[in-house]
């Protein structure tokens, strides 16, 4: 058995970090994207390019040209659009992917108008004051309808908001509150961020370690995952294999754990490839990673947007355990460096 390359869990952690502070909602996700590209610029065995969509491309020529592979991560995340600027000010908003209103309510945020200015503000229900709404307030549903962003700017009319340059369409950006402690990392958006940090970790330590991949890989970087379309597009159709890597699910009725990776053998799409899940079980297996299986009721990933897409590879999806998915979410450093391993272990098969 080929012992697999040290990695740097101090660079593992800085990375993510950092990369969890860039905003990058869904459509809004370049600045992240450049963030990865100049971090891989720095590794030479890579040849890097952007699909038209903006997506980032990496290639790395590996042993044998034949029959190369492809791993995704996507670097986009929930978020919002303004959709309406309020006779008192305010802001109501539209929801990019599934965030849950009552897990960023008083949330601190940032609105980037198009002009390119930032403004800060906060996610508040229309009926927060407990001086008013004392007893309806708590009652009020936590929807589309009734959230609101507060700006910390003097403003009190529809007027004086559209003069700070504000206008319907803008971005808004949740804060991730990322904290590291005691080897967990808790934040918003480690879904996908965390399996970019584990593609990009796994990339430098067999970069160090002077090991190429046994055949050809691309590394897709993904903007439009949590819209469906991600990684319909930009996968040479050369490609043989594709393992998506995003988060494992953990909760009620999961197998998934936070200390483990996780092969997923369905979800709300259906079955992955029972070849390619073979073989990363027996690499696992093979390299003692903890990893388990499960299904995830209300899941789709990019391998399966390329799948629709008509892609002809075979098609697998890992990942470590994530708790409270499209919430406040929170990993270990157990189940995210066995998902950095089986990245390893995969492209040097």
């Amino acid at each position: 058995m080929t012992n697999l390359p040290k990695i740097d869990s101090d660079y593992f952690v800085d990375f993510l970090v950092k990369l969890l502070n860039i905003p990058s909602p869904t459509g809004f996700s370049e600045p992240a994207i450049d963030f990865v590209e100049n971090e891989l610029s720095q590794f030479k065995q890579l040849e890097l390019s952007r699909t038209r969509k903006g997506a980032l491309v990496a290639k790395w020529k590996g042993e044998s040209d034949e029959a190369p592979v492809a791993l995704t991560a996507h670097v986009d995340t929930l978020g919002a659009v303004v959709k309406e600027i309020k006779s008192n000010g305010r802001l109501k908003l539209s929801r990019i992917g599934g965030i849950q209103w009552p897990s960023v309510e008083t949330e601190g945020v940032w609105v980037f108008t198009s002009k390119g200015e930032k403004i800060r503000g906060s996610v508040l229900i229309d009926t927060a004051s407990g001086h008013i709404y004392s007893g309806s307030g708590g009652e009020t549903p936590r929807n589309d309808d009734h959230m609101e962003v507060r700006l910390d700017v003097r403003t009190t009319s529809e007027k004086e908001t559209r003069a700070l340059g504000i206008s319907i369409g803008d971005c808004v950006a949740f804060d991730p509150r990322v904290e590291v402690t005691n080897r967990f990392i808790r934040s918003r958006f480690l879904d996908d961020k965390a399996c970019v940090a584990n593609i990009v970790a796994a990339i430098k330590s067999m970069a160090e370690a002077d090991q190429s991949p046994a055949r050809s890989v691309y590394f897709h970087i993904s903007n439009y995952e949590e819209v469906g379309h991600g990684a319909s597009a930009g996968i040479p159709s050369e490609v043989t294999e594709l393992v998506t890597v995003d988060m494992a699910v953990v909760g009620n009725g999961q197998a998934s754990d936070e200390f483990s990776a996780t092969l997923c053998i369905k979800d709300s799409g259906g079955v992955y490839h029972e070849g390619l899940n073979k073989k990363l079980r027996a690499l696992a297996d093979k390299h003692n990673i903890p990893y388990k299986t499960d299904v995830y009721p209300f899941y789709g990933s990019d391998g399966e947007a390329f799948w629709r897409a008509g892609g002809d590879v075979a098609l697998a999806l890992i990942g470590p355990g994530i708790d409270a998915s499209h919430n406040y979410e929170r990993a270990h450093m157990d189940g995210l460096n066995a998902t950095t391993n089986w990245i390893m272990a995969y492209l040097l098969d």
